[in-house]
C-alpha cells in the first residue's frame, strides 16, 4: 500500500474499515488507484474508496452487504 493511501485512511480513522472489508476488495481498491496515471486520478479514487468505506455498504459504487 502506497504511504499516501495509508496516510488518508489513517487520517479518517478508516483503517479498520478498510481492514474488514474482504481481501479482493482491497486489493481492487489498491490496484484500481495506483494503474490511473495522473496524480490527480489518482486522488481521485482514493477519495471514492474513502467515501465508500464512511459509507459501509458500497463497494465500487455498488450496493455491498458485508458479511456478519
Amino acid at each position: 500500500m502506497p504511504d499516501w493511501v495509508k496516510e488518508a485512511l489513517e487520517s479518517r480513522k478508516l483503517m479498520d474499515a478498510y481492514n474488514a472489508r474482504p481481501p479482493y476488495q482491497r486489493n481492487d481498491y489498491l490496484s484500481w488507484i495506483t494503474r490511473a496515471k495522473r496524480p490527480d486520478t489518482q486522488v481521485k479514487r482514493m477519495e471514492q474508496m474513502l467515501d465508500e468505506l464512511e459509507k459501509g455498504d458500497v463497494y465500487m459504487k455498488m450496493n455491498w452487504k458485508p458479511k456478519r
